[in-house]
């Protein structure tokens, strides 16, 4: 059972900064948005190479909600592992992590960018890359 999670030392600013830039009101969406956008990039992160844990902490209720199960399963269905396994907190910590960053790159171009068109940009870019992939609809 995971009691909480942190982020990098790195990644603390990152939260406070997404987390005003997109609107968001309550620093645990971003951290939920970021685990959800890094594990729809389908890569699979090395639980040995995991950044430090100075950053912002999570409890796992406030991380989680009442979805606590749906969290591990995805990462049981992602890594294809048990939810006993050893580093399924690494893997939730290092995704958090990596999505902080990748959603930070996204948006340095863009300062005033609204939580809506970021998710509408991000479901634009996942539909249009369904259509390459299979030919269209």
């Amino acid at each position: 059972m995971i009691k909480s999670v942190k982020t990098s030392e790195k990644n603390r600013e990152v939260v406070k900064e997404l987390t005003t830039k997109l609107g968001l009101g309550s620093e645990n969406l971003i951290a939920r948005i970021a685990f959800a956008y890094s594990i729809a990039q389908g890569s699979k992160l090395d639980a040995h190479n995991i950044q430090d844990s100075k950053g912002k902490e999570y409890s796992a209720k406030v991380l989680f909600g009442d979805y606590y199960e749906l969290y591990i399963a995805i990462v049981c269905q992602h890594y294809g592992i048990y939810k006993t396994d050893y580093d399924i907190s690494r893997y939730i910590k290092m995704h958090i992590d990596d999505g902080l960053s990748l959603i930070s790159e996204m948006t340095k171009g863009n300062p005033n960018l609204p939580l809506f068109d970021f998710v509408v940009e991000l479901i634009d870019n996942g539909l249009r890359s369904l259509q390459v992939s299979t030919g269209g609809f």
